[in-house]
């Protein structure tokens, strides 16, 4: 059939999408959970690889909409009406993958989740961030079992991954000094838990066409134990005495919080000799991040909520689901050469509260074989963040978004990425 591909001619087109495509996904997501490398036909193979992604998402026409003066950071409409929001970032990935018979398993490490927006202290919006980071580990190990269905192979997947989280936020409380000019106002909450969850999935192959079509479906991670600080050493109590706690001291809080739950459909197959079309669905439950609310430990054992009367302090994310879809081709020239374009659309996951609206990105990539058992890729993607505004926003009777308004334009995002595989 002309449609049909030895293996040989199409082995660095089946696993090409892994890379082809770094995009700016939204909520807090970096790279994922990524386990293409579970499908290489050697028996051993090990991959490592990073992405630099360079957002350039710019505030303007910021207004102070809480311009009291103790608590809510004071009038701060005297500074600038735009900052630049976001921060460069890289994500890294190691994997290793062994297989015996009809089974394999992948054993990796990635940060599938994260975020850095530092706007700074010298804006109009500093009553609700200066700077937030947000960063995860996740170690996993993922097999599967293939046996013979039909034309093809069947696999059945499982795994579990262990996951750690940590971040900070800092933000302007007031300015008013604590005495005698020293204090700088700023509140730092830290915050830090680990997790496990777990994943399943079934796929379908045809190896002499580069024919697969995957399910996989990734659990949420609990945090249940989520435990850090809420520094306010350096903000005044807004009433006497200075020093009333928590102004003026350090507060150990506690709350609940979860990654969310994905599910995500790959499709690829071979149409032509030396060609190969390639595509995904993905479905994220960034939903189930709202606000978290953060209570001193010491009200343990009583209600943590927005309207419990024990809330300190909070995480105000309220995300909307997200879904990711892309489609790619990818061709390969010669023995040593591969190349591949692809086009992401990611629905934002801000609706009203926040900056996260939709993106569209081109990817392109190269692989290249200098042996077999060695390839190198290198990819890179252009994209826009597309415009919107934030601003108050009610959720369940509770309004977000009081302290800043702000809007945004369409504004670029970049990534590059390279990774090397080893095979034997």
């Amino acid at each position: 059939m002309a449609s049909r591909m030895t293996s040989a001619s199409i082995v660095s087109l089946v696993l090409f999408s892994t890379l082809a495509q770094p995009s700016f996904a939204g909520g807090l997501d970096r790279s994922g959970y990524n386990i293409d490398l579970l499908f290489d036909q050697s028996r051993f193979s090990a991959q490592s690889a990073v992405i630099y992604v360079m957002p350039q998402r710019e505030l303007k026409n910021v207004r102070d909409t809480d311009p009291s003066i103790r608590p809510g950071g004071g009038n701060l409409n005297n500074r600038s009406h735009s900052a630049d929001d976001t921060e460069n970032y890289a994500v890294p990935y190691i994997g290793f993958k062994a297989g015996y018979e009809d089974v394999d398993c992948l054993f990796d490490y990635s940060e599938p989740f994260g975020a850095h927006t530092n706007p700074g202290i010298n804006w109009a919006g500093a009553n609700n961030n200066i700077e937030t980071k947000i960063k995860t580990h996740n170690y996993a190990t993922t097999c599967s079992y293939k046996f013979d269905v039909g034309p093809g192979q069947l696999r059945l997947i499982g795994g579990a991954f262990y996951q750690e989280v940590e971040g900070f936020k800092e933000r302007l409380v007031s300015t008013v000094p604590i005495a005698f000019g020293t204090g700088t106002g700023v509140g730092r909450l830290d915050l830090e838990d680990n997790a496990w969850g777990w994943r399943t999935g079934i796929a379908y192959e045809i190896p002499e066409y580069a024919m697969r079509a995957s399910l996989v479906y990734n659990s949420r991670v609990k945090y249940d134990s989520l435990s850090g600080t809420v520094d306010l050493t350096q903000v005044r109590a807004p009433v006497a005495p200075l020093n009333a706690a928590p102004y003026g001291a350090v507060t150990n809080v506690f709350g609940e919080a979860e990654a969310p739950d994905s599910l995500e459909l790959k499709l690829q197959s071979g149409i032509a000799p030396d060609w190969l079309a390639f595509g995904s669905v993905k479905w994220t439950n960034w939903s189930v991040l709202q606000s978290i609310s953060l209570c001193p430990t010491y009200t343990k054992g009583r209600a943590c909520t927005a309207t419990s009367g024990t809330q300190l302090t909070s995480l105000d994310l309220l995300y909307q689901d997200g879904w990711t879809i892309t489609g790619g081709i990818g061709h390969k020239f010669n023995e040593q050469w591969t190349g591949a374009v692809s086009l992401t659309w990611d629905r934002g996951t801000s609706h009203g509260y926040g900056s996260q609206t939709d993106s569209w990105t081109v990817g392109v990539g190269a692989a290249y074989n200098p042996t077999d058992n060695i390839e190198w890729r290198l990819a890179g993607a252009l994209g826009v963040l597309t415009s919107g505004s934030s601003g108050v926003l009610v959720e369940n009777g509770v309004p977000y978004g009081t302290d800043v308004s702000y809007d945004f334009g369409n504004d670029l995002v970049a990534a590059v990425s390279t990774s090397i595989k080893v095979k034997f």
